[in-house]
């Protein structure tokens, strides 16, 4: 089975990040940065790319 998993640093401890209602994970650090998990699992690279630049827009 695969699957991504996505840390982010709270209090000094690393804690796994869910995906959203929308199944992305949106980083804390690298604002903009929005992962289709689903999509990047399954290799539809052109649907996570899309994602991406939604995330990188939705910065500005």
């Amino acid at each position: 089975e695969q699957a991504l998993r996505w840390y982010r640093l709270e209090e000094g401890e690393y804690r796994q990040q869910e995906p959203d209602a929308e199944g992305l994970i949106k980083s804390g650090v690298f604002p903009g940065l929005w992962l289709a998990v689903e999509a990047l699992l399954a290799g539809r690279m052109a649907e996570v790319l899309q994602v991406v630049q939604r995330g990188i827009g939705a910065r500005s």
